[in-house]
């Protein structure tokens, strides 16, 4: 039926899954107790361990044991580590339980790892003992008021068979909380999104649905574990197919395809930066490409060019996503039979059940169809609330339940949806949400340094890359350096600036904010000095 407004009811078929986490990994490991269901590398040593559905399940409830010594069902657990194979089987662990994951990024450095356990209310963490040159372990053992257990102490953690106790008591109810991503916003530190069973296994199940990934299908994961991208549709995905995850602990094009190759995998989970590092090994390799059914994802623009190559090379179906953390975090997709300008051009259709509307920002009323305005979602896969934030959460989701993306985009009258922009001003790099005012804090905290502007500049292998306008108190040889290194002691590595401009003055609106899209202009056009 042809839409008459920005408005696309929800459509109702297929049916929605009304089951936890846990529960899904139990009926799997019932119907298909010998097949693989995850492929990885262990903590610390490395090696590949391959766990059929049936060892998964046992793992997952020696999990669930352990953490029901530590703390109550319905509390925060915290875990921070690498994409090693540890993550998915805490995450079912966690879910059979009844406590919520804290999902954390392995960089975190300590400010930012102690704001998260402070505000998540976390009083157990899980960690990785090292992530590349990070050494968690040094910072994980000094938190105070925190148990910090190492995931190289698992194995005994987790010793003892699963309780039967804990078993029986596994939480039933979809609606319960089993998550808390943490994502940027607007304000600089980062809010809580706290996410359902419910949420995250349909989400799942109808992202394979509508792309249409094949069952049983062996299904590569590079994606950040911590992640909704990985740990929703790169894990639950393909335990919704009765399939197999193969998590890559650290993403290099060359092994990856290997890995395709050898575990003849059908579907890869990508961001433009991961599918555009694949498609340039394979142009140096000397053997042919792997051979992929679907290759699903997005986190940003991805163009036609990346689309058009990836089905050449690797006669994928490439699926184009759109959502957001709060969304758990698909909102539409692109399908394999659309028109092809419709899977070059759009973010696709709306997943089953959900409501989307496209709004003006200012009065909030449903715009005519073509025309952009704020993209609005009301279905289940939004989030429960910010946690500890009800002013954050009554600004995003409406009296009418409709929760507001603060991204741009138009309707056509097939319910196609097209993006045009952001109302944010968060930057997307690699898939990252990186929150332009955290990063201006610590800026405009160096002596030197009068004001800042942080923003994203294009960029073709990371869709975006932070960039830094600064007003300074004297230029010198060497600034810049002194920037990097004072924002390394403070910042992810992934925040921290690539390029550094100064200007004598901002350009400001007539309510004295400064013109950040106009500092973009000038920066892309050269019309800004730089510091080198």
């Amino acid at each position: 039926m042809a839409l008459t407004t920005s408005y696309r009811p929800a459509d109702t078929t297929p049916p929605l899954w009304e089951e936890t986490v846990g529960a899904l990994l139990v009926r799997r490991a019932a119907e298909h107790p010998d097949r693989f269901a995850l492929v990885g590398t262990r903590h610390g040593d490395g090696t590949e361990v391959r766990l059929t559905y049936a060892e998964l399940l046992d793992e997952a409830r020696r999990v669930a044991a352990a953490l029901a010594r530590l703390v109550e069902p319905g509390e925060p657990v915290a875990l921070w580590a690498p994409n090693v194979v540890e993550w998915p089987v805490i995450e079912y662990g966690a879910a059979l339980a009844g406590v919520v994951l804290v999902a954390l990024n392995p960089v975190l450095r300590r400010r930012e790892l102690e704001y998260a356990l402070d505000h998540s209310r976390a009083t157990v963490l899980l960690h990785a003992d090292r992530s590349r040159d990070h050494d968690m372990a040094a910072i994980a053992r000094d938190l105070p008021g925190v148990t910090a257990i190492s995931l190289a102490e698992t194995a005994r953690w987790k010793a003892d068979a699963a309780d039967d106790a804990v078993v029986a008591a596994e939480p039933a109810d979809p609606s319960a909380p089993v998550m808390l991503q943490y994502t940027s916003g607007t304000t600089g530190n980062p809010k809580g999104v706290l996410l359902c069973h419910r949420s995250l296994v349909n989400v799942a199940q109808l992202t394979m649905h509508v792309t249409r990934a094949a069952p049983g299908a062996a299904c590569v994961n590079p994606l950040p574990m911590f992640h909704t991208a990985a740990c929703v549709i790169g894990t639950l995905g393909p335990l919704c197919l009765a399939g197999t995850e193969v998590l890559v602990e650290q993403f290099a094009p060359g092994p990856v395809l290997a890995l395709i190759h050898r575990e003849a995998a059908s579907v890869l989970f990508y961001v433009p930066a991961v599918l555009g590092a694949l498609l340039e090994a394979q142009r140096a390799a000397d053997r042919p490409a792997p051979r992929l059914t679907t290759a699903m994802g997005g986190a940003a623009t991805v163009s036609p060019t990346m689309i058009q190559a990836a089905e050449d090379v690797f006669g994928a179906s490439v699926i184009n996503l759109f959502g957001q953390t709060e969304l758990a975090p698909v909102l539409t997709a692109t399908r394999p039979d659309d028109a092809r300008t419709d899977q070059l051009e759009t973010v696709g259709r709306p997943l089953p059940h959900v409501e989307v509307k496209v709004v003006d920002p200012v009065d909030g009323e449903v715009v005519p169809l073509g025309e952009p305005g704020e993209i609005c979602a009301r279905g289940y896969q939004q989030m429960l609330r910010y946690l500890h934030d009800p002013e954050a959460t009554a600004a995003t989701v409406d009296a009418d339940g409709f929760l507001h993306t603060g991204d741009l985009g138009a309707l056509d009258d097939r319910g196609h949806l097209r993006l045009t922009g952001r109302l944010k001003e968060l930057i997307i790099r690699k898939g990252e949400n990186i929150a332009p005012p955290e990063i201006e804090n610590v800026v405009v905290s160096h002596a030197a340094v009068v004001g800042a502007a942080v923003l994203g500049l294009p960029d073709d292998r990371s869709g975006e890359i932070v960039a830094a306008v600064l007003r300074v108190r004297e230029e010198r040889s060497g600034l810049r350096d002194e920037l990097v290194a004072h924002c390394r002691e403070r910042l992810s590595p992934h925040k921290i600036p690539s390029r550094w401009f100064v200007v004598e003055d901002f350009p400001l609106t007539p309510t004295q904010k400064v013109q950040k899209f106009r500092l973009a202009e000038l920066a892309t056009s050269g019309e800004l000095r730089e510091l080198t």
